[in-house]
């Protein structure tokens, strides 16, 4: 069953929305690269996380699925269907990361471990939140809401969150290793919200009128 799935999954995978977002991606990782003089640390730092940004933009339309309201009816529950796309687009969303990390020269690369991270808890994120609207709503494209919804959060978290829960710091800040541990919590709260929103609902049993 999972083998004849596959082909048909991996065809109707939104790789535009893939492309533009592994694109962007690597444009910003190479910003550092098209200056002259010096290389900087902040300005590696800042393109890195706008690259791990833009591949979570990209994946945000990961689950958009024109067809949703006729594959619901397969004998193929939810988790195995979103567990295919994500498996399908892990090793994309890999590639592209090492790339953008390589990229950035050495001199003012940062440590690529901590910032993996944050890439990581942001596509998750991206991913939970798409899979949370796909189970509450009868959309078939949450990627627009999604993308925007992330776009405004990382806007929020820069501007908006106390010094003592920042979430962007550099690494010669002495916050750098309590940050990380907050961006693995919030990592595992993603997975968990994510992990929960593909079981599908349970559906209302018949009821019986009476005679």
């Amino acid at each position: 069953m999972t083998r004849a799935l596959l082909t048909p999954v991996l065809r109707t995978l939104p790789w535009r929305a893939l492309a533009a977002g592994g694109a962007t991606a690597l444009l910003l990782a190479g910003i550092p690269r098209m200056l002259s003089g010096a290389p900087d640390p902040w300005l590696g730092l800042i393109s890195l996380r706008g690259a791990a940004l833009a591949l979570a933009l990209g994946l945000a339309f990961l689950l958009d699925d024109p067809a949703r309201h006729i594959t619901s009816a397969v004998p193929v529950r939810r988790p195995l269907r979103v567990g295919l796309r994500v498996a399908l687009a892990a090793p994309w969303a890999a590639l592209c990361w090492t790339a953008a990390v390589f990229l950035v020269p050495g001199e003012a690369r940062p440590p690529v471990g901590a910032l993996t991270l944050e890439a990581i808890a942001t596509a998750v994120f991206a991913l939970a939140a798409a899979a949370l609207i796909i189970r509450r709503s009868t959309v078939t494209g949450p990627g627009v809401a999604v993308s925007t919804w992330l776009l405004c959060t990382a806007a929020a978290a820069f501007l908006l969150l106390p010094d003592n829960w920042s979430l962007l710091v550099t690494p010669d800040d002495p916050r750098w290793t309590d940050t990380h541990e907050r961006w693995a919590m919030l990592l595992a709260v993603a997975l968990v919200v994510g992990t929960r929103a593909c079981v599908e609902p349970l559906r209302a049993g018949l009821r019986l009128r009476p005679l």
